[in-house]
């Protein structure tokens, strides 16, 4: 059944993922995302609705706008199946449950946050901290215990740490991405941060590799790296960790 409730929640999905690449390419410009139609950003005219059905649109279109011929970034097709895939994930996880709301909202809310910080570098507050707040508040009620805010706190603490130590490679935006992980995951946080920063070393490398010393003046974008982790421990981060603490014992 659960399987069943999962291939539902996929069509519902991709207007999701619809709705955020409104929100990736408006808030960042501090544009309202409820005023007016989607328009093309080439030559500002309205999006029908025809061109507007997620990922098919994107493909019959040939990834261009239908008047000026402007190039529609992948980044929309690309954001609409992510979605898509991980809120369906999420049904099959955790069910039609609150739980399973939770985690959807949630994974809905990183990759918001992972497509704007990659086009705009910033991660911006006028989502991680309504989303922090509100994804503590509903695991606090769903599983009373101060895990949540310990995990919360833990996470953003050491990634400030981080940040004073590191001011160019980290930001004030993932320190709070960081109290959003803990909320969300409790002590699977761990499990989050680690594979996040294990993820963000393979672009590093590699830009070392191109680039010698003046790899150190490439900005990567971080907040997509802790999403990447945050996912694995929300479906496996338990898992994870009890197999982990049982190699050290």
């Amino acid at each position: 059944m659960s399987v069943a409730f999962a291939a539902v929640a996929f069509a519902p999905g991709l207007a999701i993922g619809s709705f955020l690449n409104v929100i990736a390419s408006r808030v960042p410009l501090r544009r309202s995302v409820s005023d007016g139609r989607s328009a093309c950003m080439s030559c500002s005219h309205e999006i029908a609705a025809y061109d507007n059905i997620p990922l098919l649109s994107w493909v019959l279109l040939r990834g261009r706008c239908r008047h000026c011929q402007a190039s529609i970034p992948v980044r929309y097709p690309v954001v609409e199946l992510t979605t898509a895939l991980l809120v369906a994930a999420s049904v099959l996880r955790f069910g039609l449950t609150a739980e399973g709301v939770v985690a959807s909202f949630f994974v809905v809310v990183l990759v918001a946050i992972s497509a704007i910080d990659i086009e705009y570098r910033i991660v911006p507050n006028r989502i991680v901290v309504p989303a922090a707040v509100i994804v503590l508040v509903a695991q606090t009620i769903l599983a009373p215990s101060p895990e949540w805010l310990l995990g919360a706190v833990g996470a953003s603490g050491f990634l400030f740490v981080a940040a004073l130590a590191y001011p160019k490679g980290m930001g004030m935006g993932d320190v709070k991405l960081a109290f959003l992980l803990g909320a969300m995951l409790g002590r699977s946080v761990t499990v989050g941060l680690m594979i996040g920063f294990l993820a963000a070393l393979v672009p590093a490398a590699v830009l070392a590799v191109r680039h010698g010393s003046k790899a150190r003046k490439i900005a990567v974008p971080f907040a997509p790296f802790l999403a990447f982790g945050a996912i694995v421990a929300l479906f496996a981060g338990e898992a994870v960790l009890d197999w982990y603490l049982g190699i050290l014992g």
